[in-house]
């Protein structure tokens, strides 16, 4: 799984014009799923995100995570971030998960994050055409791999 976690401001999803979620201050994640993704892997990047401390303090360290920050999560899936790029200018795809085995795991991620942080998670809708708005706070944006798990 790979995840690109943006801290917000603000962040909302749209489909097809009409508003789907939105969030105040916390973490946009994108998230993409590949083929062979385990449930090993869904439970330590979901940990992870939790815990990560990009929040500011009172003296503006960060060092706060999403929940000591009072914020929220929205969630997307993005299976364009397991895009490979090596040969030619077409992007390829191959390595992101079938739906019939990322769906179950999006759908997965979202209930952890949810049980992690002990308050609904918004979220856009897998497969779907979002357009997503977000306000970059920092800004601070991460990749986290959880095959690379740095």
């Amino acid at each position: 799984m790979r995840a690109v976690v943006q801290r917000v401001s603000e962040a909302a999803v749209h489909i097809d014009g009409a508003l789907r979620a939105s969030i105040g201050q916390g973490m946009l994640v994108l998230l993409g799923i590949e083929t062979g993704d385990t449930e090993e892997e869904l439970e330590w990047l979901c940990g992870k995100l939790v815990r990560l401390r990009i929040f500011p303090n009172d003296e503006r360290v960060m060092d706060l995570d999403v929940m000591q920050a009072g914020g929220d999560v929205l969630l997307v899936s993005q299976f364009t971030l397991h895009a490979s790029t090596r040969k030619g200018n077409r992007p390829s795809y191959i390595r992101a998960a079938r739906p019939e085995e990322a769906i179950p795991l999006y759908l997965r991620a979202k209930q952890r994050l949810a049980e992690l942080l002990g308050r609904p998670v918004q979220s856009g809708e897998f497969g779907a055409d979002m357009q997503v708005e977000l306000v970059n706070a920092g800004p601070v944006t991460l990749v986290i791999d959880s095959r690379l798990k740095e």
